[in-house]
């Protein structure tokens, strides 16, 4: 590769970046259906062509958001996974790393409450990310428990879906409350409860 034709890929992916970056911003503003590729492209000072010449449709650059948002979250808190007790304390730290990311955390909620419909484009991105959670919350209470570290009773399928639960009600509650309460806290309060032992 030539050396014109390595700037010409480095600036490619640098305009691609900004691009996900204003779309994560106006997702979260005005919601999928809300947002429009125009005003995408407006906001990262490029043609409407020139933004489909990186993602040709909107469906597409929406779930480039969606896994650069779960990309840096994994390769932030979960690379490499942890095991047990150390795996729900990174979850809890990625609750307070969520407080400082007010715009991603309203991307998530309204894209989330959106992607119900069936006919929504990230339908069967938020089906497996659900399922992917659960699953990933499960095997820690179940190696937890392997460690002698859960509560008597506590069933560890149940205490995932609890997890998952209590994280996304909590961000709908933080959005509205003015991004006030401290929901790291409480999502440490509530699997605190669980062990036996300090998280």
């Amino acid at each position: 590769m030539t050396i014109a034709a390595q700037r010409g890929y480095a600036k490619g992916r640098a305009k691609r970046a900004e691009i996900i970056e204003r779309a994560t911003a106006l997702f979260g503003e005005a919601g999928y259906r809300g947002a429009s590729l125009r005003e995408i492209a407006s906001r990262c000072g490029i043609s409407h062509p020139g933004l489909l010449h990186h993602f040709a449709t909107k469906e597409a650059l929406l779930i480039a958001v969606l896994e650069h948002r779960d990309e840096q979250d994994v390769a932030e808190f979960f690379t490499p996974p942890g095991r047990g007790v150390a795996r729900l304390r990174r979850t809890v730290e990625l609750a307070e790393r969520n407080q400082r990311r007010r715009g991603i955390v309203e991307l998530y909620t309204v894209l989330s409450a959106e992607a119900t419909a069936a006919d929504h484009p990230a339908h069967d991105y938020f089906v497996r990310r659900y399922r992917a959670s659960r699953s990933s919350m499960r095997e820690a209470y179940e190696q937890v428990r392997e460690d002698g570290a859960l509560r008597d009773g506590v069933d560890p399928d149940l205490a995932a879906r609890e997890l998952v639960a209590v994280m996304d009600g909590l961000q709908v509650q933080w959005l509205l409350d003015g991004c006030t309460s401290d929901m790291a806290d409480l999502v440490r309060r509530h699997v605190q409860e669980r062990l036996t032992v300090p998280l």
